[in-house]
């Protein structure tokens, strides 16, 4: 009886490579979600902007955000303020950056009087720069 000889077959190798797709994969929806929510993130001050048909998105260098909700309560970068401290605040971003522009942002339920004081205390600040932001008419909030 001739036995032949016994081979051993080596087995599979240990991969030494790390599998990139996964990663790649949870980063690129990471990314998809970070887009989707960082516009979601500018402001937490709900609003009903007004409509307007000239009402495109513009970037500013320098800005300051002014808003003025339905209840006419100002507040200076998303900071509550009153009138008297929003007018020393305003003096001093005026007396260091004259070239500022003030974002006013305003609800469409806001009194045109309260409208125009603010835009007053920001004008008597040296601020001339003031931009209204509205919203695209047909587009949802």
């Amino acid at each position: 009886m001739a036995f032949g000889r016994l081979e051993r077959t080596s087995g599979p190798q240990p991969m030494s490579d790390i599998n990139m797709t996964p990663l790649v994969d949870v980063m690129l929806v990471l990314v998809v979600i970070f887009i989707l929510t960082a516009p979601l993130l500018a402001s937490s001050i709900r609003l009903d902007l007004p409509r307007a048909a000239g009402a495109t998105p513009g970037a500013a260098p320098e800005f300051v955000t002014l808003v003025v909700d339905r209840t006419g309560q100002a507040y200076l970068d998303d900071q509550p303020v009153s009138q008297a401290a929003l007018v020393e605040r305003l003096q001093r971003i005026g007396a260091a950056r004259p070239d500022t522009e003030v974002q006013l942002r305003a609800d469409a339920a806001v009194p045109y009087g309260r409208v125009v004081e603010v835009m007053g205390a920001a004008h008597s600040a040296g601020l001339q720069r003031i931009g209204f932001v509205a919203e695209q008419p047909g587009v949802a909030p």
